[in-house]
């Protein structure tokens, strides 16, 4: 089994920041690229930031380039999505993973349960 725990969601004014945080266990941590994936209302899953181990590669959705920066944390086996400058277009249920090399969906192996992110104008 696989433990994703998210934290970090809420509510933000459009130009604002939040930063997101999802810890697992060491092999997870180790064994895995970890990003994040979101779907707003009425709209499919999207994949919005990918970060993998040892290489410490970084993939980026075209939507958030330059606003978000997705980073590991080795002592807390823990990964960070640092949104900011965020918009409107920002707001969604954010899910931490595992897999899902170049953003893509169907390459997900495991999924956090999601936290809201909500940005008004």
């Amino acid at each position: 089994q696989v433990r994703l725990t998210e934290s970090g969601g809420g509510s933000v004014q459009a130009g604002g920041s939040l930063r997101l945080s999802c810890g697992t266990t060491a092999d997870i941590y180790r064994g895995f690229c970890m990003g994040w994936f979101r779907q707003a209302p009425g709209k499919e899953r999207e994949g919005v930031a990918i970060v993998c181990p040892v290489s410490r590669t970084n993939y980026y959705a075209d939507s958030v380039k330059g606003r978000f920066t997705v980073s590991r944390d080795d002592a807390n086996n823990m990964i960070h999505l640092q949104m900011n400058n965020m918009t409107p277009e920002d707001t969604a249920m954010y899910f931490c993973t595992t897999g899902g090399s170049r953003l893509r969906v169907a390459l997900v192996s495991n999924w956090g349960q999601g936290t809201q992110v909500t940005v008004s104008s």
